[in-house]
């Protein structure tokens, strides 16, 4: 009985020591996925300051999206375009973009004829449609493709259409302009033109490629050699340089549909747009209106001019003083009786 009555116990202790570590581990668990989530979520001045990282509110009240061009050509976009071939770890935009959608790690989305986006699952592209439409060479293992770096056409990849949101959110009063997709396009001479043919290839959502952007360094001046700036950041803090070529408006036509193909009239209209987008910002947080600048020399002519009419004035006013007493005594002279004439007479002696 007694042996019977210790098994008993002692079963009953190594139950209770079992069941204490499981517990510690559980709220270890816990633990680790509150820090998890406390390091993770960003605070409303995060999300403000690294705005790439949120998508755009659905309900503000004011929104305008315009369609940006970026030149690679250009030295303000360039950072976009070098290494042409991987360096290492280093690569351009385009060959990143690639490798993340060989890889299927980012979805692709089609670019329609009329150059909206539409940002779907049904408007989802295959890789392999991708490497067939643009006569890209691969290899397919087990319904992989691999791709030589030498065979990704990065070097023909020598603009990108952006689409750009502006919004005011008047949840937390901020006016925020942001990337929300790209496209990538392709300049291939196909022989029947002096100049090169562009081929938008796919549409890219941001959100979905900024983390993967944060993690590529750039180098983003001649003169600084050090990669001190992310592809993220450079697109959230608007280094790049681009022409609008298109807005979101009822009919869906382009600046050259509506302008009639007039190079002069599209630059007019995008100087026109680009007017109202910092009009609008302006007006939003009601800036004072600047004075114009004092001509002094205008200020100092204007005062002697004051000056020397004041003294005529006095000077006229002092003579009239002057008049009015002459005339005064002449009318009191005049009007007071002779004087009795007075007659001496000698005397004889």
């Amino acid at each position: 009985m007694k042996r019977l009555l210790f098994i008993v116990l002692a079963a009953c202790l190594s139950v209770q020591m079992m069941a204490q570590p499981a517990r510690r581990r559980t709220q270890a668990k816990e633990e680790e996925k509150k820090e998890t989530v406390s390091s993770v979520a960003l605070s409303e001045r995060a999300k403000i300051q690294y705005n790439a990282a949120i998508a755009v509110p659905e309900e503000v009240v004011w929104k305008r999206d315009v369609y940006r061009t970026l030149d690679l050509e250009k030295d303000q976009n360039a950072v976009l375009y070098y290494p042409v071939e991987p360096i290492g770890e280093q690569m351009n935009l385009f060959t990143l973009l690639f490798k993340l959608l060989l890889n299927d790690e980012i979805p692709a989305y089609e670019y329609r004829l009329d150059g909206t986006e539409q940002l779907t699952t049904d408007n989802k592209v295959k890789v392999q449609d991708v490497l067939d439409r643009f006569g890209v060479l691969y290899e397919e293992k087990d319904g992989k493709f691999t791709v030589e770096d030498s065979d990704i056409p990065s070097s023909e990849v020598l603009s990108y259409y952006i689409k750009e949101s502006s919004y005011y959110d008047q949840r937390t009063a901020t006016y925020q302009t942001r990337v929300t997709a790209l496209c990538p396009v392709l300049h291939r001479d196909d022989g029947f033109s002096e100049q090169a043919t562009k081929y938008p290839m796919f549409w890219v959502n941001y959100d979905e490629i900024s983390n993967y952007l944060g993690r590529m360094p750039v180098m983003t001046s001649n003169y600084n050699n050090v990669s001190n700036m992310s592809i993220n950041d450079f697109f959230v803090t608007h280094r790049y340089k681009g022409d609008i070529y298109k807005t979101t408006n009822l009919r869906n036509l382009t600046l050259a549909q509506y302008c009639n193909n007039d190079s002069s009239a599209v630059s007019k209209e995008q100087e026109r747009i680009e007017g109202e987008l910092q009009t609008f910002e302006r007006n939003l947080w009601a800036a004072p209106v600047k004075e114009e600048p004092v001509d002094t020399t205008a200020v100092a002519v204007d005062t002697k001019e004051k000056k020397s009419k004041k003294s005529s004035r006095l000077e006229r006013r002092a003579s009239s003083d002057e008049n009015k007493k002459v005339e005064k005594k002449k009318e009191s002279s005049a009007s007071s009786p002779a004087a009795p004439r007075v007659s001496v007479r000698r005397q004889r002696r």
